[in-house]
């Protein structure tokens, strides 16, 4: 087993540093990276009782979610701190929060 590390090719970033884009009224989308082949992580925050405006389609790729922290509801039921939602290429939904919350998006095909 090796001790040597090589952190050299690591890209971080701090929520509190990325720049905030505000997608719809109360939901605010924060990149925290982006890859070569389109790969993206962001975090969604969404003030209570905010709500997408139409339908989220995942295009052209899968959406993988995690629950930070309140509770997300995609229109069918509400998923609190802690879930983990996978949303296959194709699936939609309408994000919405009653009590609000943040989430960690990770778009691995874009």
């Amino acid at each position: 087993m090796t001790t040597e590390r090589n952190t050299s090719a690591y890209v971080w970033s701090s929520v509190q540093d990325a720049p905030v884009r505000e997608v719809f009224p109360g939901i605010r989308l924060r990149p925290l990276w982006t890859g070569d082949d389109g790969a993206a992580a962001y975090v969604l925050e969404m003030d209570a009782g905010a709500r997408w405006q139409g339908i989220d389609v995942h295009d052209p790729g899968p959406e993988e979610v995690f629950v930070v922290s309140g509770v997300f509801n995609d229109g069918d039921r509400d998923y609190p701190a802690g879930s983990f939602i996978h949303a296959p290429a194709g699936s939609s939904h309408v994000p919405q929060t009653a009590t609000g919350c943040t989430l960690f998006l990770f778009y691995p095909e874009g």
